[in-house]
């Protein structure tokens, strides 16, 4: 059975385009990259027992500090990435949302490895609003089609 997660994506529009709001993730595999070490706030949840926008909404408050806006959220879908791991993501429009700074919950590691010392790294280290072009190039090549999604299901409302 395939690992399931759910997230939720703002997006927002001001002047010249859509920006979304995505979250660089932590640890010290991601603390030196850059371009496709962003993600949408997502954690895993039990599918046959949980609904995934509560999921969603959940690990969005988990990972960046703040529970979601209270919106008419969009399901834009299942996406499955090479590995075989599932996405659901719920879009909603927020363009009052923001954030100061991010508190997310940790992980921990045995770092540097075999060094038989084990750390806490938080699971997110940054989040910010990005315009759309350029979240293309920072998330993980499995979440290119989500932002593809969300642009589609924009140009559809319009």
């Amino acid at each position: 059975m395939a690992v399931t997660s759910a997230g939720v994506l703002l997006h927002r529009d001001l002047g010249p385009g859509t920006e979304v709001f995505i979250a660089h993730m932590g640890g010290p595999f991601w603390a030196r990259k850059h371009e496709g070490a962003w993600t949408v706030p997502k954690g895993e949840y039990l599918a046959a027992t949980e609904h995934p926008l509560l999921a969603a909404r959940r690990e969005f408050g988990e990972e960046i500090g703040v529970a979601p806006p209270e919106l008419d959220y969009v399901d834009l879908g299942e996406f499955r990435y090479a590995s075989g791991k599932l996405i659901r993501v719920f879009a909603g429009e927020a363009p009052e949302f923001d954030v100061v700074g991010v508190d997310s919950n940790t992980f921990e590691l045995e770092w540097p490895p075999r060094s038989g010392r084990v750390q806490s790294f938080p699971e997110v280290d940054d989040a910010r609003w990005v315009a759309l072009g350029e979240a293309r190039v920072l998330v993980t090549k499995g979440q290119v089609q989500v932002l593809d999604a969300l642009e589609s299901w924009l140009a559809r409302r319009d």
